[in-house]
């Protein structure tokens, strides 16, 4: 069997893929320990080295060549990518600009280990998975000069050949739009001679909204319009008896009512007057733009009250402390948001039980995403997995935090099914 090391494993979804193709993941890597906990029970067959990879790096490679005699046939890393991600730059960048923030954020660094680990274990391949922005992040390498990661990744691994590619999960058969950053290198001689030919390790594309060659984008109705209702109110917001994980949160009475007047593929901040005897449907709409330092920001002018008759809109507010006032609550347009039925789910992040996060909101039904549908639109339910530790299961928390940070196994699935053809 091929065998492979995994970087940031973080509960092992990822790596789902791996044993999906007959990869055993031999040494994985991962510096939470509840995630590792996750992971080691999931995959109890590899050994999982917990810890910082700066501090673990050297066991890493010492454990592989002490007990294998062959180079390894993959490793995969999955840094972590809160640093980069583009959900989270207008803060970093504020931060930055009020000096409570470091110009180069060290997590970002985390490549600089890892790829130490590949010079000393020389797979047959490597593959990167993150972020857009990890395409435009600088780090400061080891002699503290600046450089872009990617730039960084082949100016050290000169015996590999490949490129990195932003790809959309929804084009690969995963009922959600998740733009990635796939990097995939190898350094056997067939796959060079592959990659002379075609230009990417990538497979080709299974769907698309727009080309005729090719199944159309597998949208939320398609994934999970068959379910169970469920509503944010207690005592319908589970249905347990069909699913363990078919669950939402009650949601508080003042989220609600914004929620029950929003229109499918729209936000809250958009909802009109409810007033009976007004019925106003002019107000002017919520929006967002850059100010004079380059942060975007929302708009500060968006009526909470209607213009016509003065009611007060089902609008996102907030009440001043020191008044009593209501007001607009800041948000962008895509919070307190109902998705589209005829459209793959937006990108799946932690935030996706909370109404206020992006364009997490039911199509039609008054409630958020419930976990099994996170599961579904992540791909996760295709594959074997248990959220348990010695037989219990670990808090919501965790499982939600799971679910959000990790890559579709399905895609992972698809990238080493293409690869294992070459």
């Amino acid at each position: 069997m091929k065998k492979a090391i995994s970087l940031f494993s973080s509960s092992g979804i990822g790596d789902l893929a791996l044993r999906n193709n007959n990869i055993s993941v031999v040494i994985a890597n991962e510096l939470l320990p509840n995630r590792s906990k996750l992971y080691q029970q999931n995959f109890p067959e590899s050994y999982m080295i917990q810890g910082d990879i700066w501090e673990k790096k050297d066991y890493i490679i010492d454990y592989y060549k002490m007990n294998y005699d062959e180079n390894p046939f993959l490793i995969m890393a999955t840094p972590p990518c809160q640093g980069m991600s583009s959900n989270g730059m207008g803060k970093l960048l504020s931060e930055f600009r009020l000096g409570n923030r470091e110009r180069f954020d060290p997590r970002n660094r985390l490549i600089i280990p890892t790829i130490e680990i590949i010079k000393e274990l020389k797979p047959d391949w490597v593959i990167f998975e993150n972020v857009p922005n990890m395409d435009n992040t600088i780090i400061l390498d080891e002699n503290d000069e600046p450089i872009k990661i990617v730039d960084y990744i082949f100016r050290e691994l000169t015996d590999y050949v490949g490129k990195a590619e932003v790809v959309n999960t929804a084009d690969y058969g995963i009922p959600q739009i998740r733009k990635r950053l796939i990097t995939i290198l190898s350094r056997n001689k067939d796959a060079i001679e592959y990659f002379k030919k075609y230009g990417t390790f990538m497979p080709n594309p299974t769907h698309s909204d727009r080309r005729e060659d090719v199944s159309k984008w597998i949208t939320l109705h398609d994934a999970i319009g068959h379910l169970p209702p469920l509503d944010a109110i207690k005592g319908q917001n589970s249905r347990k008896d069909y699913n363990v994980f078919h669950k939402v949160s009650v949601m508080d009475p003042k989220k609600y009512e914004w929620i029950k007047h929003t229109k499918e593929g729209d936000s809250a901040f958009n909802n009109q007057c409810i007033n009976p005897n007004c019925m106003y449907q002019k107000n002017k709409l919520h929006g967002a733009k850059h100010d004079e330092s380059g942060i975007y920001k929302s708009n500060k002018t968006t009526p909470l009250y209607c213009e016509k008759c003065g009611h007060l809109l089902p609008r996102p507010y907030v009440k001043d402390k020191k008044t009593g006032d209501l007001r607009i609550m800041s948000g962008y347009t895509s919070a307190y948001k109902r998705m589209l039925w005829d459209m793959p789910a937006s990108t799946i992040t932690m935030n996706f039980p909370y109404v206020s996060s992006d364009n997490k909101v039911h199509p039609t039904q008054n409630r958020t995403l419930s976990i099994y549908e996170a599961l579904i639109l992540q791909t996760i339910s295709q594959y074997t997995y248990k959220f348990e530790i010695a037989n219990e299961m670990v808090s919501e928390s965790l499982i939600i935090e799971t679910i959000g940070e990790s890559v579709p196994p399905l895609l992972i699935d698809k990238i080493l099914q293409n690869i294992l053809k070459i």
